[in-house]
């Protein structure tokens, strides 16, 4: 589904990532684990046409990404939900939700759906996002990526910062996403949180790929995890 393949990628000069291969397929929690700084945040970006590519592919179901503008590349399907969630701050709930709906021309019971997985959001449709809390937000950045109805998800530390309630919110949609064949890249410094929702875990170090195995494996296992990531 979500594919990379040798792709090289930086800022400016500064090369980051260096011959990264890694595949994410329909239905199926891949999480990109490493220390800060190893790259994580770069391939996010590089995947959304952020950052443009000294070489290699993205594609995503056999259609090549990395040959679109950067705009185009959510009208693909991939939704992005960056750390720091980067809303519409001074616009209502519902004016951030009706800009994912626009990406894909989604209609107006794609909006229903959404909210149905996150009540808290329709209690709030008129409320400016400034005024949520933390919590909030991130469910309202969510919410905005799913409206793009889409086959693949990026999720770059959703759960920082939030309450224990607030991330089983969170927890429960992804899950909820990939057992409705979404392919989902979740980056997390919480070990134990990517733990029990992976499928797989793909390490990156130095902007380089390291091991992939079953979360399984980890979960028996958590001295690979200290190994790749010092906690």
């Amino acid at each position: 589904m979500l594919r990379l393949e040798e792709v090289n990628a930086g800022y400016g000069r500064a090369q980051v990532l260096r011959d990264l291969s890694l595949d994410v397929q329909a239905g199926e929690i891949v999480c990109l684990l490493g220390r800060n700084g190893a790259g994580k945040t770069t391939t996010m970006k590089t995947i959304m046409g952020l950052l443009p590519l000294m070489s290699g592919r993205v594609l995503l179901g056999g259609e090549e990404l990395s040959a679109l503008p950067a705009h185009e590349v959510p009208k693909r399907g991939i939704g992005y939900i960056p750390q720091g969630r980067r809303l519409f701050t001074g616009l209502t709930v519902a004016q951030n939700l009706e800009i994912g709906l626009a990406a894909r021309r989604s209609g107006p019971e794609v909006r229903d759906e959404v909210l149905g997985l996150f009540p808290r959001l329709r209690e709030r449709l008129n409320q400016r996002a400034e005024t949520l809390s933390g919590g909030e937000q991130q469910m309202l950045a969510t919410a905005r990526a799913l409206c793009l109805q889409p086959r693949a998800l990026l999720l770059d530390e959703p759960t920082e910062g939030l309450q224990p309630s607030m991330i089983e919110a969170i927890r429960q949609v992804i899950v909820r996403m990939r057992d409705q064949g979404v392919a989902i890249l979740l980056v997390e410094q919480r070990v134990d949180a990517v733990l029990s929702v992976a499928d797989r875990v793909a390490f990156i170090e130095n902007g380089r790929n390291g091991e992939v195995m079953a979360a399984d494996v980890l979960r028996a296992d958590h001295s690979i995890v200290d190994r790749y990531v010092g906690v």
